[in-house]
């Protein structure tokens, strides 16, 4: 079996997390990386990464020198997390005849609040005999893709909770700032109000993920972010926060079928939670026939899982049909530790 060929857009922590993952696959070859940063550009992607070895392959910020379908098979990007803000370099890679994997969030399923850039996107890489997919483990996996495969068990369901609690502490300074850490309640507010505070980007695509599969009826959303203060003083690697600061942010979506909450997501995302008692964790409640709880401590650990769903489902966006998928349409993606696990038709 011929390995299959990768490019990865985006080499910062993300980005340069899956390619060291990609390199060390025996059925993927990482024959490419595109990244804007001078200190990156022309020199090995092995020494980027730091692997001890090179590769033979150069770091570009020019993506048509490396964008050709006879070469490439899928393109792993790590940009941004907004479509609008990735549908240029999508289309560079579509129309170039390249499948593609996208970690933004707002890719998981596109058509929630892009619907007409979800339709071109479609198009387009029907146009062209490709797929492309959004993933990460949330939006992609903790609250929406096992929410889902819960269900498979269920006569009925009448509403679904789940609950992921997680700890901000390894995140850089871009984190920290859009959640809201560090800043006073009263700066909190303001930036939830002007749109500076952004909380957790994902949750109209997981809503819109589950209703759709399941066919719960959700036809209204609402979202509320409220500042976790801290009691205590937290320290991490890129902020300090004092008592009385934001330690995080607690968001929550309710989804509506008429006036009935039939979808409840709740996501408190803090630096250091145990430091004031608070653990890790993801909980997902099932109200129906049978009802179903389950419980994931600590939570299902966010940047290492979401590099390893990126590459673990790139197999699956090679095999697929042609298009725009969700994580619903694929095959359930498993650890690439064998041949096996790259031959699953789609």
């Amino acid at each position: 079996m011929s390995p299959i060929r990768v490019v990865v857009w985006g080499l910062g922590a993300m980005g340069g997390g899956m390619a060291r993952l990609i390199a060390a696959k025996e059925g993927l070859a990482l024959v490419g990386g595109i990244d804007t940063r001078s200190e990156y550009v022309g020199r090995d992607v092995g020494d980027v990464l730091d692997l001890g070895r090179t590769l033979g392959v150069t770091v570009t910020d020019e993506p048509t020198s490396v964008l050709h379908a006879d070469q490439v098979d899928c393109v792993v990007i790590a940009t941004t997390s907004w479509v609008r803000e990735q549908m240029d370099d999508l289309r560079t890679i579509l129309s170039a005849g390249i499948n593609c994997v996208s970690i933004a969030e707002e890719m998981s399923c596109a058509v929630a609040q892009n619907p007409e850039l979800a339709e071109e996107l479609d198009a387009l890489a029907t146009a062209h005999g490709v797929s492309v997919v959004g993933t990460g483990v949330n939006p992609g996996l903790s609250m929406d893709t096992l929410v889902v495969a819960l269900t498979a068990g269920c006569h009925d369901v009448t509403a679904i909770e789940a609950t992921r609690v997680n700890d901000l502490s390894p995140y850089g300074p871009t984190v920290m700032r859009t959640q809201g850490v560090g800043l006073t309640p009263e700066e909190f507010d303001k930036g939830v109000a002007d749109g500076s505070v952004d909380g957790h980007i994902g949750f109209p695509e997981s809503a819109r993920m589950i209703s759709d599969a399941i066919g719960l009826g959700v036809d209204r959303i609402e979202q509320r972010r409220e500042a976790i203060v801290s009691s205590v003083r937290r320290e991490t690697p890129h902020i300090v926060v004092e008592p009385g600061m934001v330690a995080g942010c607690k968001q929550t979506l309710l989804g509506y079928r008429g006036d009935e909450v039939v979808l409840t997501l709740v996501h408190p995302q803090q630096v250091l939670p145990e430091l004031e008692g608070q653990g890790t964790g993801d909980y997902i409640t099932i109200k129906g026939v049978p009802e179903i709880h389950m419980q994931i401590t600590p939570e299902y650990a966010g940047g290492t899982a979401t590099k390893g769903i990126a590459v673990n489902v790139i197999p699956h966006i090679v095999q697929a049909s042609p298009g725009l998928k969700t994580m619903l349409d694929l095959p359930i993606p498993a650890a690439l530790m064998g041949p096996s696990a790259y031959r699953r038709r789609v």
